[in-house]
Order: C-alpha cells, then structure tokens, then sequence
C-alpha cells in the first residue's frame, strides 16, 4: 500500500522482499476468506484498537473501511458483507485480489526486488541487501519498513529486524503471541473427542469484559474469535499471575430462569444428554465440556445445572506460542514515531504495519491497520520528500 500511494505520486519505488515471491502473509489471510475489513460505524470499528485507538485514528480515518472497499473493487474484486458484518472478496480468496493488484503496480513502474534479504545498514547509513546476486547497498531518499510482527515465520515475518533497530536506539516492545489461542489441561478423553469442533454462540468473560462468538475446541485448548478478541487481557493475566480464568455463558441469549424452566420439562426415558440436547438447545461437545469441568456427574436439579450451563469456569494455563498466533503484539514504540510514522531516531525512515506496536482482534482490523499504516507512512515519505528538515 505504502509503494501504491507512492508510485501514484510519481516517485521511483523499489519493494525489497526475502521470500520468492511477493504478499505470501498476505496469501495466507486469505485462506480464511480474505476479511479485508469490517462494516461496523467508524467508532466502533476504532475501539477495536484498544490503547491504539487514539494514534491510529487519524491513519484509519485517512482510509476507512469504506475507502479500502472501494479500493478492493476498483481492483476489479467485488465484495460482500457477511452477516457478522465481517467484509469479503466474493471470490472468498486473496489470490484474485493480489494478481490484480501486483498488476496494476507493475503498471504504476513499482519494482520488486525478490529474494533480497535486508540486513541492516552501513556505517555510512546505506541499506544493506543480501541476495542471489550476492551482497549490494542502497541509498533511497526514503525508506519504509513493513517488516510485519512475529507471526507465522515461515513466511517471512520473524522478528529479525528487531535487534537491527534496538542497535540504532529504537525503542522495541518486545513481540508476543496475539489473536493465539490458550492451554487448558484437557482429559485425554475430552480433547481426542472434540477437537475440532466449536462451540457457537457463546459468550466469553474474564475480568469485566465480555465477549460474544464463537470458540473451537483444541487439543490445546481453545481458539476461535472470541478467545482472541480478549487476547491481550488474558495474555497479561497469564504473565503476571501465571493462570487466567474465564467463564463460558453456553446459552448467553436465555436467563438462567428460561433455561431452568426448559431443562425443568419431563425428560421421561431420555438420557440427560439427549434431554439437554433437545430442550437447551445444547450441542454434544457443550454437553460434555460441562461434564469436564465437573469431572463427571452433572448437578442435579434443573436450576444449579441452568447456573452451570450460564457459567462455565475454566482454567488457563498458557497460550501458544508465535509461531502459532494468527499476529503479534509489541514492535517499534509509538513514542518511537512522529506524527506521520517515521522514526524519530532515524530522519527519513518510516515504519508501518505489523511492526508497530499495536493489536486488534480478527474480524477485518488487523488487514485495515496494515493498510492504513501503509498509506500513512507513504504520506509521512511524500512529506519528508518535500520538507526534509521537518519543517
């Protein structure tokens, strides 16, 4: 994006990529989809960005969700939103997107550097590139770093640009797991069984914050939108007191009277899992996530199994690692950045995207960041362009 608003500006771009071939995080997005952004009223689509919200703002209002759309269709991609409000390529992939838009840079006079390793710089401030044609150094009139957080490292994103600005005296949170999914000691018996299967409609709590979704059963553990739209809260919780618990509310649009009354029904020769199945509306895997917890019998009486079903207490005892989170939290300080995204120990160059430290839950924001940082931080290099001393 950042090499878009440039070229559309007249400037020379060069994309510096170490993989063979370009957007292959960006690939990977789309396996689930492709949920570019959101169609949600702009202030609350900006509280997703928790402690973020106020500095990113500015960036995300500069191209909203609205004009990210439009941008994705003047690509020759139409979307849809779906019923989650969630906004999509109709082709539910990222490959038709990325082809067209690689094009139509291709035609802007953009130039892709593949397989070409950045390592640093010089003494002298040059940049310095590793590749099949061996070692070479650059000196642009700007420069813009997407180098992405530390998730999914295999394709690119490892972190390794981390010690390489610590050196040069900025300062980096550091990375660590977001939107990942959380540990829970299983029986064997529960997690070979149910793996894999989700648990729709539900509402997660931990501390004062509540959040309604969708979770899926893990060998680990859970994941699944819900689990990482409370990522952060429990990641510090599991840091500093080493456990974290949540409560799982299995019917959260009935009170515990409606379901007293309805588990209440004679049930005659049915078990009391069929009987649960038919008259709570409970799926199997919800079923006997409450007998988990209770290690066996389920309470007895229609009112304290209602209480039980409304809150279901479990216990994390970690989260998955980086290699296992869908993004990542921590990156370069904001009190690290000007105003329009460039590093204030390193007059003209600018950092966008993931590397920032910023989160956001799945649902189309962490995709919006990206690209708006993107824009922003091409802005900040036009601005510097113009008025190098920063006047």
């Amino acid at each position: 994006m950042a090499a878009e608003t440039l070229a559309a500006h007249g400037v020379a771009v060069t994309v510096h990529d170490r993989m063979p071939s370009a957007g292959r995080k960006f690939l990977m997005a789309g396996r689930g989809g492709l949920n570019l952004t959101h169609s949600e009223p702009l202030d609350r689509f900006l509280g997703r960005y928790g402690a973020a919200r106020n500095w990113l703002a500015p960036h995300i209002e500069a191209l909203d969700p609205q004009a990210l759309s439009a941008w994705a269709e003047n690509l020759d991609q139409p979307l849809f939103t779906g019923s989650s409000g969630r906004v999509f390529p109709k082709a539910m992939k990222a490959s038709p997107l990325l082809r067209a838009w690689l094009a139509r840079l291709d035609g802007a006079g953009v130039r892709f550097a593949m397989r070409s390793h950045w390592r640093g710089w010089s003494q002298e401030g040059a940049l310095l590139f590793s590749g099949p044609d061996g070692d070479r150094a650059e000196r642009p009139d700007a420069t813009v770093l997407a180098l992405g957080g530390g998730s999914w490292p295999r394709l690119g994103s490892d972190g390794g640009w981390v010690p390489l600005l610590a050196a040069r005296g900025v300062k980096v949170r550091p990375l660590s797991p977001s939107n990942v999914g959380v540990r829970l000691d299983w029986s064997p018996a529960f997690a070979s069984r149910f793996a894999g299967q989700p648990l729709k409609a539900i509402a997660i709590s931990h501390g004062d914050r509540t959040v309604r979704g969708e979770a899926m059963i893990a060998a680990y553990g859970l994941e699944g939108g819900a689990i990482y739209a409370l990522s952060a809260d429990l990641r510090e919780t599991l840091a500093a007191d080493g456990a974290a618990t949540i409560t799982l509310d299995l019917k959260p649009d009935q009170s515990v009277g409606q379901l007293t009354g309805r588990i209440a029904r004679p049930r005659g020769s049915q078990s009391l899992s069929n009987h649960l199945r038919k008259a709570a509306g409970l799926s199997p895997q919800a079923i006997n996530l409450l007998r988990e917890v209770t290690c066996g019998p389920l309470p007895e009486g229609s009112g304290p199994l209602a209480r039980l079903i409304k809150s279901v207490p479990l216990t994390l005892t970690g989260h998955e690692g980086l290699d296992r989170a869908i993004s990542s939290a921590g990156g370069v300080a904001r009190e690290a950045l000007d105003a329009h995204l460039m590093i204030k120990a390193m007059p003209g160059v600018f950092a966008a995207g993931e590397m920032i430290d910023w989160e956001a839950p799945t649902g189309g924001y962490l995709l919006q960041g990206c690209f708006a940082t993107g824009a922003a931080a091409a802005r900040g290099v036009l601005r510097w362009m113009d008025e190098p001393s920063g006047d």
